[in-house]
């Protein structure tokens, strides 16, 4: 690597990592009281993906640990906004789907964070956002090691 490419790099980080902690602040500022980022996070994957996940799977997706995910869905369960029942193929193992209630309150959270991400894609430009999506995408991937 050149000093070039060293300095674009660190440039381009940097940005990247300063928009997610303004990104995660006004989200998380925003969203109703007692839910957490992680918690809207995992609500709206669930609502998204429409079928149930194990643990495991969650945690993958989101690059967490089990413990870490198991924390998680310990609190949604107690909120009533999502069902963990164990896996009837694998008793060892559980399936977690969302709940009415857990749709519900994705919603609402999804309604309270709307207007600050439209805000922010219209200060930017639809068509500068458009464009840099494909190239965030490919940093993702090649990040996580995906192909």
């Amino acid at each position: 690597m050149n000093a070039q490419t060293d300095s674009l790099a660190v440039a381009l980080f940097s940005e990247i990592l300063t928009v997610d902690q303004l990104a995660r602040n006004n989200v998380a500022k925003a969203l109703p009281k007692g839910m957490e980022l992680n918690h809207f996070s995992v609500l709206n994957h669930l609502a998204r993906v429409g079928d149930e996940r194990s643990p495991a799977q969650l945690a993958k997706t989101f690059h967490v640990t089990r413990g870490a995910m198991t924390n998680t869905l310990g609190k949604l369960e107690w909120a009533g906004y999502v069902h963990i029942r164990p896996d009837w193929d694998d008793a060892r193992r559980k399936k977690v789907a969302i709940s009415p209630a857990g749709r519900a309150a994705r919603d609402a959270a999804l309604a309270a964070i709307a207007p600050i991400i439209h805000d922010a894609v219209e200060r930017v430009g639809a068509d500068k956002v458009r464009a840099i999506l494909p190239v965030l995408r490919d940093l993702r991937i090649n990040l996580a090691g995906e192909s």
